[in-house]
C-alpha cells in the first residue's frame, strides 16, 4: 500500500511538469495533432478529426513512463 502513494505522487509531479511544458512552450508543440496519419475531414456542415498517429505517440510515451515507474518502485 505504501508504494501506491509514491506512484500517485510521482504521477502527479509528471502531470504538473507536462502541463508546465505545454503552458510555456505550447507553440513548440503546434505540430502535435497535425501529424501524417491524423485524419481530418471538413465539409460544409460537418467536420471530423481522428488523431491516430498522435494517439499512438501519446500511448508509447505513457507506456514508457509507466514502465519506468514500475522499474523504480517494484
Amino acid at each position: 500500500m505504501h508504494n501506491i502513494g509514491k506512484i500517485i505522487i510521482i504521477s502527479g509531479i509528471i502531470i504538473v511538469v507536462i502541463g508546465l511544458i505545454i503552458y510555456f512552450f505550447g507553440n513548440f508543440f503546434a505540430w502535435f495533432g497535425n501529424l501524417p496519419g491524423d485524419i481530418k475531414i471538413k465539409k460544409e456542415n460537418y467536420s471530423f478529426f481522428m488523431p491516430i498517429t498522435t494517439m499512438i505517440i501519446i500511448s508509447i510515451i505513457f507506456s514508457l513512463i509507466v514502465y519506468i515507474i514500475k522499474k523504480l518502485f517494484y
